[in-house]
């Protein structure tokens, strides 16, 4: 098994136990593997953000 197969088989466990406000983890079940992972980029947006724009010292 892939590595990203195995990312996904391990945030639907993740989302199925504890689901996000607004959804039942039926709904996480069905979800397709890209919903889940936009689903969990979207919920832990600030884990990827490189600043970009953001104002604050940079070097160039």
């Amino acid at each position: 098994m892939d590595e990203q197969k195995k990312l996904i088989e391990k945030l639907r466990e993740q989302y199925i136990k504890n689901p996000p406000e607004g959804m039942t983890s039926s709904m996480v079940s069905r979800m397709s593997d890209d919903d889940l992972l936009d689903m969990s980029y979207f919920l832990n947006e600030d884990l990827y953000d490189d600043d970009v724009g953001e104002e604050g010292f940079y070097i160039f």
